[in-house]
């Protein structure tokens, strides 16, 4: 097994007493950063959300491997600072007005990370127009991403998407999901994309961002 594989199989397994010491290791053997977090990494946290959104793994399993990610990428950033193609780019998300629920949230956010996004979380109960300062805040954002579990907070969403079309400010796709979005409701607020698990908003993330 090459060592781009043993760093893979050690993200899916969520070893990550063990990670930091393989990708130590594949430096030092002088395997590219960039090839160690795209051929490594990423595709292991690309294999562990297809798994999930095929319910082979669960939520448990998803959030070890998100952990050992994080382990490994803090071991590559100094190799991989000053790489321009390191990220997908930043992608701001949060759980919009009147909803404190985060679980899910928080799960996209991982997956999201795994997928090579830089990541702004803006938390819960987020109102549309701290959606509309955080995007001016980071003009570069590639995806714009609102959660919601309260049924009763869907017009909320509406609303958010409204007042960020309503700013004028472009350059990014918007993309929804909780347990009471639909694809059809996505459409009808004018939502660039809908998923309705954490590792399909990964792929659609990365699908839109391109």
């Amino acid at each position: 097994m090459s060592k781009i594989d043993e760093i893979g199989l050690a993200v899916e397994t969520g070893k990550a007493k063990n990670i930091e010491a393989l990708v130590t290791e594949a430096l030092a053997e002088g395997i590219p950063a960039l090839e160690i977090l795209n051929n490594g990494l990423e595709a292991a946290m690309a294999r562990i959300g297809d798994k999930f959104q095929k319910n082979e793994v669960f939520v448990p399993e998803l959030l070890v491997a998100a952990r050992a990610m994080k382990k490994a990428v803090a071991v590559l950033k100094p190799s991989l600072a000053g790489l321009d193609n390191v990220s997908l780019g930043k992608c701001i998300i949060g759980t919009v007005q009147g909803d404190l629920h985060d679980i899910g949230k928080n799960l996209v956010a991982l997956m999201l990370e795994g997928a090579g996004f830089e990541v702004i979380d803006l938390g819960v109960d987020v109102a549309p127009e701290q959606y509309v300062a955080a995007i001016k805040e980071h003009p570069d954002v590639r995806i714009v991403g609102l959660s919601g579990l309260l049924t009763t907070t869907l017009s909320n969403m509406k609303l958010t998407i409204e007042a960020i079309k309503a700013s004028g400010l472009s350059g990014f796709k918007i993309i929804v999901g909780g347990a009471p979005v639909t694809q059809l409701f996505a459409e009808q607020i004018g939502a660039d994309g809908y998923s309705e698990d954490a590792g399909g908003a990964a792929v659609l993330a990365k699908k839109l961002a391109s």
